[in-house]
């Protein structure tokens, strides 16, 4: 009883706090208009000349391939590692390596795109959502690696880092939540289970593009429009934490700036967090600790990134708490995993971890353009391709496990 007071008291109550903190945000944007138009300024061109160019081709890709069937082909080659291990759909494993490498709100994306066309339920939307929430490899190579830290080898050290912690909660996350009781089995129809592996992979292509039906000049066409407004949001998401972060610093000056700028907004946290560094490779005056926030910091990613991510799965009825306890996860396992390979991982140094920018990027973040970033979109799908071959060979080695576990048993 008193809990059913709790939760209608709350939500009864959201509607008035929202406004009461929009009251107080145009208050304070009104008393400080200069410094808040500076600070939605920074937040634009941050997103304009980074987050747009670097996701619009990943967005547009990952609908085209999940309309004409690719995505789901390639599940059926993923469904060992995904439905025993994370206990999703094998569809979802495309989803996985797109968030890996393309960043959460192209994860989201085809988190939707799955749920839209009805390959996963609400429940697993969310799940999946949380596990593929990872930080663009271009945030961290070319803006945290190059441009912040001087360093590509850092980048890659802390994309290692950021992807290894990230699975790692992931996992954590499914054995804590447990198997699901009440959801829908999303197990392939029966008649697919006997059938070879080429016949179901082609099987679950054309249904899929069954379902879809759009032909391809309105699937192009489409899919322009849905990036083009996924990243308006996005972009509307980023002007408007800029702001927060600049009056929360302004209102509260004990409060440190990189404390408020990585708790709200990736990028601008990992600015904040960087800033002490002036020469580059040389980490001293950050320590291994300020490097470990730096990560747990890319781990947690903001509640900004969060509602961008929740904003395209609104459909979805996504929970809040559940997803940011998935990043809470990331964060921490990030930290620590920072602590312990941190080292070890630097010692390969550049001449084992390529570069994937110029020298003229790491002079500062204001050489950051669309051309920048579009040059290294191909290294990016390459990266892509082979993050789905690790994970088809880690899915075929669970499968071969679990067959000899079957035939000794």
């Amino acid at each position: 009883m008193n809990n059913f007071k709790i939760r209608r008291f709350t939500s009864a109550s959201v509607p008035f706090l929202s406004g009461a903190v929009a009251i107080v945000l145009a208050i304070a944007i009104i008393l400080s208009p200069e410094s808040s138009f500076q600070a939605s300024l920074q937040g634009l061109k941050l997103w304009w000349t980074l987050v747009f160019p670097a996701l619009l081709p990943f967005l547009m890709l990952s609908e085209m391939l999940t309309a004409t069937g690719f995505v789901h082909g390639l599940g059926v080659l993923l469904e060992p590692l995904m439905t025993r291990i994370f206990r999703l759909p094998g569809a979802g494993g495309w989803t996985l390596a797109l968030g890996m490498t393309a960043g959460f709100p192209a994860g989201a994306g085809g988190v939707q795109l799955l749920h839209k066309q009805g390959s996963i339920t609400d429940k697993e939307a969310g799940r999946l959502a949380s596990i593929a929430h990872f930080a663009s490899p271009v945030t961290l190579l070319i803006v945290v690696g190059v441009a912040f830290l001087h360093s590509p080898a850092a980048g890659y050290t802390l994309l290692a880092i950021h992807w290894i912690s990230g699975l790692t909660a992931g996992v954590t996350a499914t054995l804590l939540t447990g198997r699901p009781k009440t959801e829908a089995p999303t197990v392939v129809p029966s008649q697919r289970k006997t059938a070879s592996l080429p016949r179901r992979i082609h099987q679950a292509v054309t249904e899929a593009r069954a379902r879809d039906g759009r032909g391809f000049g309105k699937l192009l066409g489409e899919s322009v429009s849905t990036a083009v407004q996924s990243l308006m949001v996005i972009g509307g998401y980023m002007i408007m934490f800029a702001v927060v972060i600049n009056i929360a610093t302004s209102l509260v000056p004990q409060l440190p700036p990189a404390l408020a700028a990585s708790f709200l907004e990736i990028h601008l946290g990992a600015n904040a967090l960087t800033s002490e560094l002036t020469v580059p490779h040389d980490f001293s005056s950050m320590g291994i600790t300020g490097l470990a926030l730096l990560s747990a910091a890319l781990g947690w990613s903001g509640i900004c990134g969060q509602l961008q991510a929740l904003t395209l799965l609104k459909r979805a009825k996504i929970s809040f708490l559940p997803y940011a306890a998935v990043r809470l996860l990331h964060g921490v396992f990030a930290f620590a995993f920072t602590l312990l390979l941190w080292t070890p991982l630097m010692n390969l140094r550049e001449t084992v971890l390529p570069a994937v920018a110029g020298p003229e990027v790491a002079e500062s973040t204001a050489t950051l353009g669309a051309l920048n970033v579009w040059s290294v979109v191909p290294q990016l799908l390459g990266l892509q391709s082979l993050l789905l071959l690790v994970i088809i060979a880690l899915s075929a080695a669970v499968s071969a496990v679990t067959w000899l576990r079957r035939l000794n048993g």
